[in-house]
């Protein structure tokens, strides 16, 4: 009896408290589309790219959040208007290799998120996750993904800036 109580207490908790409408596995809201999200390798942080449910080239929004569920420690940008403007999108696909990459610039750093995948390596080798390069300096960071992330990026290409080469 005492337990079904607990119990019955704990999901009115999880069912009316408004800071548990994340997705599970990411740093965006049960509103919003999952552009990008996965857990860090070695750590408890989460990397997301989220967007509004309506986001088009002229409307919505898109929005980077970096930490753990419950405590964004950095999102970009702060204003959501025409945030769409502020990345860069890039796709290289060919027979046996597959390259995204979604970037920004903030306060002189410049991240990258990337999905890649080459078949003509032996076995294939695919990795995801960020890439952040410090201002004034070559030093890069780079944290991959633990797993296989969870990324849908349908028509970017229509929303973000994209960057050829």
């Amino acid at each position: 009896m005492r337990l079904n109580l607990v119990l019955s207490c704990f999901f009115l908790v999880v069912l009316f408290n408004p800071g548990s409408t994340s997705q599970k596995g990411t740093l965006c809201s049960d509103a919003e589309k999952t552009l990008f999200s996965c857990s860090v390798k070695r750590s408890a942080k989460v990397v997301s790219l989220c967007a509004s449910a309506d986001v088009t080239k002229t409307r919505g929004y898109v929005q980077y959040r970096f930490g753990v569920p419950g405590k964004v420690e950095l999102e970009y940008p702060a204003d959501k208007a025409r945030s769409q403007e502020k990345f860069e999108y890039h796709h290289y696909f060919r027979a046996q290799v597959d390259e995204t990459e979604i970037s920004f610039s903030s306060g002189g750093y410049k991240y990258a998120i990337f999905d890649d995948y080459n078949g003509e390596m032996r076995p294939a080798v695919s990795s995801q996750g960020i890439r952040v390069d410090a201002p004034g300096t070559a030093k890069e960071s780079t944290m991959e993904c633990q797993g296989k992330a969870r990324a849908s990026y349908g028509d970017l290409d229509q929303i973000l800036q994209v960057r050829e080469n």
